[in-house]
């Protein structure tokens, strides 16, 4: 696994309205990428984004594929070989503080992990706030937004609000919603039990994982788990499923802010399990070699095989 690129966790922290040391406005080089073919992308229909003008564009940094101005949804299945599906599925939603998506890193191999283990996996490429056109505009863009180093207003914290019309994450949850149903109705050809279909988010894609959970509706997932994602407590709903978490502590958004949301859920009654890591930092995905947080996926796999998702029915 590749450490984030520090211009990645820039853009980041100006969607969340966070400041950031002026070392982070240093970037390494964003780079121009040919759009993949992805072949198995389903498309969800679930329409366009207000005001949005440019063309969805991919980038590299640091080694890694990224997406930006997505304005149709997208849902890529990746399933288990042959005779190896256990009936669980996961929504897979990568992060990138709701103006980029991290394909690769928090996305398709997150997926093929998943799948390499049994689960039905399907990443979301949910539709993101518009970025220029320009690639140097773009990198310019986000650069200035540190150069001050001054903090900005607070973007609404996720809860049931911010799903609503108008709400930073109305458009990735309706997205997510129809991800669902499209699962659901096509559990049989793709080998999925429609009552163990759980989503993992990342930054802001567990963001987008628990404002799904918390608008509520025939979509809720049965088990979530926001990775790196905001620690703010929420109201957590009578039917809100088991959740695990996954943090480092030295995590620049997050790891200073507390647990409650990992609180709110136990004070609610609410199966929960939290692990919190030495270290890692923010975006490490599957984790990076020499850090603690590499072997968060095996433990979480381990929650879902205890909690019976992962054992097949007859």
């Amino acid at each position: 696994m590749k450490l984030r690129p520090i211009a990645a966790l820039a853009l980041l922290l100006a969607a969340l309205g966070l400041s950031a040391a002026p070392a982070l406005a240093q970037t390494s080089p964003v780079t121009p990428a040919e759009a993949p073919a992805e072949p198995n992308a389903i498309p969800l229909n679930t329409g366009g984004v207000d005001g949005q003008s440019s063309p969805e564009t991919w980038f590299n940094q640091w080694g890694d594929i990224f997406t930006r101005n997505v304005t149709v949804a997208t849902l890529t299945p990746v399933l288990p070989a042959p005779g190896k599906a256990n009936g669980a599925a996961v929504v897979v939603a990568p992060g990138g503080g709701l103006r980029w998506l991290s394909m690769n890193n928090e996305g398709w191999e997150v997926a093929q992990a998943l799948a390499d283990r049994g689960i039905a996996a399907f990443v979301l490429k949910y539709r993101l706030q518009p970025t220029p056109t320009d690639l140097a505009e773009f990198e310019r863009n986000m650069n200035g937004m540190f150069a001050e180093g001054e903090r900005r207003p607070p973007r609404p914290t996720v809860d049931a609000m911010s799903s609503r019309p108008g709400g930073p994450f109305a458009n990735p949850v309706a997205d997510a919603e129809a991800a669902f149903a499209m699962i659901r109705a096509r559990a049989g050809e793709w080998g999925v039990d429609p009552e163990r279909i759980g989503m993992v988010g990342f930054s802001a894609g567990a963001g987008t994982t628990m404002a799904t959970t918390l608008a509520g509706g025939a979509a809720r997932p049965v088990f979530i788990a926001p990775i790196y994602g905001s620690m703010d407590a929420v109201e957590v709903p009578a039917d809100a499923p088991p959740m695990f978490v996954a943090l480092a502590i030295d995590d620049p958004l997050f790891g200073n802010r507390g647990i409650g949301l990992v609180e709110s859920w136990h004070r609610a009654g609410k199966p929960v399990e939290l692990h919190l890591y030495q270290n890692g930092g923010h975006g490490f995905g599957l984790g990076n070699e020499g850090r603690t947080s590499l072997g968060w996926f095996d433990v979480f796999m381990r929650w879902l095989d205890v909690n019976g998702w992962l054992q097949a029915k007859s």
